[in-house]
């Protein structure tokens, strides 16, 4: 009898409407996941490319350098190269490069160790400018807002109520005060 009831629930589930969505969307979404995945070996150059400085001292990325006559882009391309043709993983190739030319080969800093400062410091000091930009905005504020509460018609001397009324016909407001 249990057999029935396994048959029954195969049977119905791949007669479900929701089912053969769920099949579409596997059957279209694995060639487009091995797709993303796969690269060719000109692109992986142009991405690595991108990813490394020319030691030449022209300040630019190893894949835009074009400065002409340049000693060294040259050479640092074929080595990438040679790494991409050899199978190297893009971490290796970028640690071979770090380590032959030295850190500022990288165009980025790497996230580990003392180099992670060099990611968290912009937003820490982002972080505290911006505390430190609402402080200040709220003690202006509470300045401002006890000295026009401390301006009262009633402790007023007559030339300045004068003078406000003057400003009132005049503007047609109270001049912030």
């Amino acid at each position: 009898m249990a057999t029935p009831l396994r048959f029954t629930f195969w049977a119905t589930l791949l007669r479900s409407a929701s089912w053969t969505r769920v099949v579409q969307a596997a059957v279209l979404a694995v060639p487009i996941c091995f797709s993303l995945g796969a690269t060719d070996a000109s692109a992986r150059f142009n991405n690595l490319g991108h990813r490394l400085m020319c030691t030449c001292g022209c300040a630019q990325l190893l894949g835009e350098c074009n400065h002409v006559g340049c000693p060294e882009s040259g050479r640092e391309r074929d080595e990438l190269k040679v790494a991409i043709a050899a199978g190297k993983s893009d971490k290796e190739i970028l640690n071979w490069f770090a380590a032959k030319y030295g850190a500022t080969m990288l165009a980025a800093p790497t996230t580990e160790g003392f180099n992670l400062v060099a990611w968290i410091a912009p937003f820490a000091v982002f972080g505290a400018a911006l505390l430190g930009t609402i402080l200040l905005v709220r003690r202006w504020s509470v300045g401002k807002t006890q000295a026009v509460a401390g301006l009262d018609a009633a402790n007023m001397d007559p030339a300045e109520r004068e003078r406000l009324e003057q400003i009132r016909r005049e503007t047609g407001s109270d001049g912030g005060f």
